[in-house]
């Protein structure tokens, strides 16, 4: 039976100081570093191998993925990096402290954003520090199609043609798929394929820390679902 991990990224610097950081391209922190570390040590106690991994464009992840592949002994498992795998858009709110933005717009609104399916935060202006737009990582992208802002909503839909394209058919092929990701990337696509509702996934957290483990039959019903070492 096919194996998908799923290990969001250690825990970055901007977590660490609980700072919004979506988009923007934060390092591990040294103990996001172990994590990620740890995870691969996890994976090869566990005797998992596999035949490709995904990633998205942001550091913290593809250090984290590059990190549980070492330990794991998999180095060489090809990696496939894309924009759909990356953290939703956190929009105007990036960079600002969580407790900062409460005392600002009021822990409700703040709540609201981050905890909603479908409402948007803040756009970010196209000339923000942060902004997607104009780097190159993002270059071979229509402009439209770089967010301003994301709820998990619009993540889940940026995120969904990356499962149908890459993700599901090789777990149909038979292969054991890695994704090193994010708090939400990972979130929308556990809606997927859990087929959770709005409701229902607004109670799912992902921790930095064990990796998440879904075994499926050959037509992608969840026949296992664990944390590694739990």
């Amino acid at each position: 039976m096919p194996k998908l991990v799923f290990a969001r990224h250690g825990q970055s610097e901007w977590n660490l100081a609980n700072l919004f950081t979506g988009w923007a391209d934060v390092d591990l922190s040294e103990e996001g570093t172990q994590q990620a570390i740890e995870a691969g040590k996890l994976i090869k106690a566990a005797g998992i191998e596999f035949d490709i991994a995904y990633t998205s464009v942001l550091k913290r992840a593809i250090k984290t993925t590059d990190l549980a592949l070492e330990y794991s002994d998999q180095l060489w498992v090809p990696v496939v990096k894309s924009w759909r795998l990356n953290e939703r858009h956190y929009g105007g709110l990036t960079g600002l402290n969580k407790a900062d933005a409460a005392a600002k717009h009021g822990d409700e609104q703040v709540h609201i954003w981050r905890r909603s399916y479908d409402v948007l935060p803040p756009a970010m202006a196209h000339d923000d520090q942060y902004s997607a737009h104009g780097d190159r990582r993002y270059a071979h992208l229509e402009d439209s199609l770089i967010p301003d802002a994301e709820n998990l909503k619009v993540t889940l839909e940026r995120a969904l043609p990356f499962w149908e394209d890459q993700i599901a058919p090789a777990l149909k092929d038979g292969k054991n798929v890695f994704v090193g990701a994010h708090g939400n990337s990972i979130r929308a696509l556990v809606k997927q394929i859990k087929h959770l509702s709005d409701d229902e996934i607004m109670d799912v957290e992902i921790p930095n820390f064990p990796p998440l483990v879904f075994e499926f039959d050959d037509h992608l019903n969840v026949t296992k679902e664990y944390y590694l070492g739990k």
